[in-house]
């Protein structure tokens, strides 16, 4: 049995092809650049060439790109966008319009004239990690699933701050679902207002296989807990640090006690120490986070977590861990499920997928328990 697994960044996606007949060290892996930063790349050659663009597709994770989209328009030249392409730049097309990238319906996207480029938008783009497998002899036909995961704001309605839209559904995924798979979903059972995620579920309906997605930050944090040492503790802080958003969980045997988000270009060092000291012994409010550009916090259990007491504080993982370089009070250890920090959210996806999928679950969790699967892999076909 195959698994496929991407985790879609701002700077680079993961993937790990795993492989039930080979331990999860022998499994294969890929780090690329993240696909909000390839099409970063392509609209600044357009820039520099002068063409005018038109980007098609699905909404996608915005960041590089959408940042590259406005530069081309500022330059005065022409960029056009389709309405899910769009929402990848924000989800109020009016606000689109007003960097001066014009929506076009479909029909009208059509009718432009070839000399204007178009560019493909969408965060999973199976046909591409396919062929790069198969330069390396590996075939992607026959797996069994498809996992990915993004981060998703979520579809806000005009006037209403994104920050709190997200943050309002994580209160309800939680208080519906107290686990970190609450934010794991077979493509049929996407919320509606979850509209990245659902663009990825598009963006993979040719494939022969269920698709999952994943909030990304849930599924590294949840991949985190399976390094040995943040295994063992029962109650425990993790963070994820990513390129644009920080997010941690205190968890418990019970569930999810406490979370915060921010983003990460509004924190330091010494910001993220108190964030994390406040969130262990409960005083940490929603409006601390909120109010400084963040997205907001949850407490459900007020009762303080005792640091101090043994190696370490917070396990952390994420491409900015080197936040925790400066000096602080708190003692990181910087987790490394499987001996790869980098693949934290894939191996979060796959005990997503043993959690919603039974007739899977099987030889996942066993691959998990770090059980030794028993194949080389040169005694294999690929």
């Amino acid at each position: 049995m195959k698994i496929l697994t991407v985790d879609v960044g701002t700077g680079t996606q993961d993937v790990l092809l795993y492989d039930s007949r080979l331990d999860l060290e022998n499994g294969f892996k890929l780090v690329l650049p993240s696909p909000t930063m390839m099409i970063h790349h392509r609209i600044r050659e357009a820039t520099r060439r002068g063409e005018a663009l038109l980007l098609t597709g699905k909404t996608m994770g915005g960041g590089p790109s959408a940042w590259a989209a406005r530069d081309h328009a500022r330059a005065g030249l022409p960029i056009f966008a389709t309405p899910a392409a769009a929402k990848t730049i924000d989800d109020e097309l009016e606000k689109v319009e007003k960097m001066g990238i014009r929506v076009l319906s479909e029909e009208e996207a059509q009718r432009l004239p070839a000399s204007v480029q178009r560019l493909e938008l969408k965060d999973f783009d199976f046909a591409l990690l396919s062929e790069t497998f198969a330069r390396f002899g590996i075939s992607l036909k026959d797996v069994s699933l498809v996992c990915v995961a993004v981060f998703d704001h979520g579809d806000s309605p005009p006037g209403v701050s994104d920050r709190q839209f997200r943050f309002d559904y994580l209160d309800e995924r939680i208080r519906e679902e107290n686990s970190l798979t609450a934010f794991a979903y077979l493509a049929g059972d996407i919320p509606p207002i979850m509209t990245r995620l659902q663009a990825v579920a598009d963006s993979a309906q040719d494939i022969d296989a269920p698709i999952l997605v994943m909030d990304t930050a849930p599924a590294a944090v949840l991949g985190a807990s399976f390094d040995p040492q943040v295994a063992t503790r029962r109650d425990k802080l993790v963070a994820n640090i990513g390129n644009f958003h920080c997010l941690a969980f205190r968890l418990s045997e019970r569930g999810i006690a406490g979370v915060f988000e921010h983003h990460t270009g509004e924190i330091n060092s010494e910001k993220l120490e108190s964030l994390l000291l406040r969130l262990a012994d409960g005083t940490l409010t929603h409006q601390d986070v909120f109010d400084d550009m963040g997205h907001g916090a949850l407490v459900y259990d007020n009762t303080p977590l005792k640091l101090g007491e043994q190696g370490w504080d917070v396990a952390v993982t994420g491409p900015r861990r080197t936040l925790f370089q400066s000096p602080t009070h708190l003692r990181p250890y910087f987790a490394v499920p499987f001996g790869d920090m980098m693949l934290a959210g894939n191996i979060g996806l796959l005990a997503a997928a043993a959690d919603l999928l039974p007739d899977l679950a099987g030889p996942v969790r066993q691959a998990l328990s770090g059980a030794t699967q028993g194949t080389a892999p040169w005694d294999m076909e690929a």
